[in-house]
């Protein structure tokens, strides 16, 4: 499908992923427990996504939920996760790291970004921007890092409420890395999303929820009932991603 926009969609599962391709997406980010923010997926998971996929694969570097706060130790996890993605061939990483006060965590960032350019991979800095004290003042730290694009909602919970914000950092960027909007986009808002925000590139999940196929129901829960539970699967959806394909013209 030719487009003068990238699609990223956000995949938690090989079949998310597989879908996406089929939808007409150029790429994935790939990621596990997309209800806690996304963090790193297993090396099985990006293995066969690798294996299946032709379009690209980018992989989230997060080894745990919460704040973008890390210690030295989870560093080098982060490091040494982004060394095992290139060793299976994924197209680039996702990464991000915040310092007490809000501020980009220039070394922590600066380390993995040497890291990943070293072996070839593509970097995005992902929504600990939208976490920033400053995030015009942290986008101009994050473009210094030498990313290639920058996955943000503009600082607000929906790319739609950021969109102010979004066009004001792609004017900031002036080419110098990619603003690439997400959060909350679907069918009926990422035409106004691109037009405004000036963006080439956006991401998305097309997530939808499916019941489970489990008949036996009984026993102890794992997962809470705010997060779906036990028995409610949510990947994305061929139907939701062509629909937003199709609205963004």
């Amino acid at each position: 499908m030719d487009s003068k926009y990238t699609f990223e969609i956000c995949s938690g599962s090989l079949e998310s992923a597989l879908n996406a391709q089929q939808a007409g997406a150029q790429r994935v980010e790939l990621c596990s427990a997309l209800s806690l923010g996304g963090i790193t997926p297993s090396y099985g998971l990006i293995e066969q996504a690798r294996r299946r996929l032709k379009i690209d694969i980018n992989v989230l570097i997060r080894p745990r939920h919460g704040d973008f706060l890390y210690e030295s130790e989870e560093v080098a996890v982060m490091i040494s996760d982004i060394q095992t993605c290139a060793k299976i061939g994924v197209n680039g990483v996702v990464i991000g790291a915040l310092d007490p006060y809000g501020n980009v965590d220039m070394d922590s960032c600066r380390a993995m970004v040497a890291v990943a350019k070293h072996l070839g991979l593509s970097v995005t800095f992902h929504r600990a921007i939208d976490r920033a004290r400053d995030i015009f003042s942290a986008l101009e730290d994050v473009i210094s890092l030498g990313v290639d694009r920058v996955l943000t909602s503009g600082g607000k919970p929906s790319a739609l409420e950021g969109l102010e914000n979004l066009a004001r950092m792609n004017s900031i960027a002036a080419g110098r890395t990619i603003i690439m909007p997400g959060a909350g986009v679907n069918a009926g808002n990422i035409k106004e999303i691109l037009t405004v925000s000036g963006a080439g590139e956006i991401h998305f999940s097309g997530s939808e929820n499916y019941d489970s196929p489990m008949i036996y129901r009984e026993g102890v829960s794992f997962t809470p009932e705010i997060l779906g539970g036990d028995f409610t699967r949510t990947e994305s959806s061929v139907e939701k991603i062509k629909a937003a394909i199709a609205a963004a013209g």
